[in-house]
């Protein structure tokens, strides 16, 4: 992953989270973590919705026996683009580096060893994704906040909170975001 957050010159955010501002109201994103898996400007941006578990495992989709070693991998719902394909992809945490490395679009038989050496695999379907510019405009309207990954995104102890936990960890100011309600009219 390079990170290009103090780097002048054209924005690449492949492999930085955005969050959702809390006045994102697109159900699709609303209090989303994503992590973009590709950025440039002149190509658009992919990435996966880190914390919408859909509450189902591979083997309860997939029966085929090719994927019962994948049988207990985590779905997630990556995001509204393409819902009809299932993506493998590892996360793991270097601690050394301080940077959260990833491979997608993996083989079911580079998932089975991954998982077999005790990776983080995880399954997405559908995935986000913006065309040329699209997101570079979503950022100067701040529908995102952008952030480095951390390591809590790898181990996702509580994804229903990894929005909240996040924006608290940025500071006072992003820890008012984080405790607005999702409907502002109930404040």
């Amino acid at each position: 992953m390079t990170d290009d957050f103090d780097n002048p010159g054209p924005l690449n955010l492949r492999g930085s989270l955005i969050l959702a501002d809390p006045s994102l109201r697109d159900p699709n994103f609303a209090r989303t973590v994503l992590l973009l898996t590709d950025h440039e400007q002149d190509q658009g941006a992919h990435g996966y919705v880190l914390n919408r578990p859909m509450g189902k495992r591979v083997g309860e989709l997939l029966t085929d026996p090719v994927f019962q070693p994948l049988a207990e991998v985590p779905i997630f719902h990556g995001g509204p683009v393409g819902p009809e394909r299932l993506t493998f992809a590892l996360l793991s945490w270097d601690g050394v580096a301080g940077r959260l490395d990833f491979t997608t679009h993996l083989s079911v038989d580079d998932a089975r060893l991954f998982r077999q050496g005790g990776g983080e695999v995880r399954a997405f379907i559908g995935y986000s994704g913006w065309g040329e510019g699209q997101l570079e405009n979503e950022l100067k309207q701040r529908a995102w906040i952008t952030r480095k990954p951390a390591p809590e995104v790898v181990a996702m102890s509580s994804p229903a909170t990894l929005w909240e936990d996040l924006l608290r960890s940025m500071g006072p100011h992003f820890g008012l975001l984080a405790r607005m309600p999702e409907d502002p009219s109930l404040n």
